[in-house]
C-alpha cells in the first residue's frame, strides 16, 4: 500500500512504463445510509476527454454530462458497491476496499497498473498505487470519481421515492439535520447502516 507523490505521477502514467492504468475512487464513505459506491475506469489515450475533475468540484449537470462522455469514450469500466449490511460487519474501511476490488476485478480488459484515490489499496493480484488526492490529480481517477458519484446520486434519488419522508433526494443519505430530524421522526429503515452512531443511537 503505497502512494505516489504529484511529482511523480506523470512518470508512473507514462503507457511505456506500465501500459493501460485503471483508475479507482469512491463514493459514499460517510453516508449513514445507502451502499459505498466505487468505479474503476480505464481511459482510452487516443480519446482524451476535456473537463475531468474531482466529482464533488463539479456541478450535478456537468458530471452527469461527463458520465455519459465517460461511458462512451472509455476503453471500459466497471461501477461496484458494498451494501449497508457490509459495511455494518466489515466497518465502512474494509467494506470500501472490498467494493474496489470487486469494481477492478469486474472491468472487461485487465489493466497493467491500477492507481486508487486515497492512502490505501484493496488486496489485487495486480500492481497498485495508492495516490492521495488523486481525484483531482489523475484523469482515470477522475473518472471514476465522476462514475461512482453519478451511480450513487442517482440511486438516492431512487431511494427516496421508496421511503419518502427522509430527504434522500437532497442529502443523499449524508448526517445532515434535515436526515437526523426525519430518523427521529420516522424510524430506522432498511437502507441505514446500524453500525453508523447516529442511527445505532435509535435502535
Amino acid at each position: 500500500m503505497s502512494s505516489l507523490h504529484k511529482n511523480n505521477i506523470d512518470i508512473a502514467l507514462t503507457p511505456t512504463l506500465i501500459g493501460l492504468v485503471a483508475g479507482v475512487d469512491e463514493v459514499g464513505r460517510g453516508p449513514l445510509a445507502g451502499a459505498v459506491v466505487t468505479a474503476a475506469v480505464i481511459l482510452d489515450p487516443d480519446n482524451p476527454i476535456s473537463g475531468l475533475a474531482d466529482s464533488k468540484k463539479l456541478t450535478e449537470k456537468k458530471r452527469e454530462l461527463l458520465a455519459i462522455e465517460i461511458r462512451e469514450k472509455a476503453l471500459c469500466y466497471s461501477i461496484a458497491r458494498a451494501e449497508q449490511f457490509e459495511i455494518d460487519q466489515l466497518n465502512i474501511f474494509h467494506a470500501t476496499l472490498l467494493a474496489m476490488k470487486r469494481a477492478i476485478e469486474s472491468l472487461e480488459i485487465e489493466p497493467d497498473h491500477v492507481l486508487v484515490d486515497g492512502k490505501f489499496c484493496p488486496e489485487i493480484s495486480l500492481p497498485c498505487e495508492a495516490v492521495i488526492k488523486g481525484d483531482s490529480k489523475v484523469a482515470a481517477i477522475s473518472a471514476a470519481s465522476i462514475l461512482a458519484k453519478v451511480s450513487r446520486d442517482n440511486e438516492m434519488i431512487q431511494m427516496d421515492k421508496q421511503y419518502p419522508g427522509y430527504g434522500f433526494a437532497k442529502h443523499k443519505g449524508y448526517p445532515t439535520k434535515l436526515h437526523i430530524e426525519a430518523l427521529q421522526k420516522l424510524g430506522v429503515t432498511p437502507i441505514h447502516r446500524r453500525s453508523f452512531k447516529p442511527v445505532q443511537k435509535l435502535l
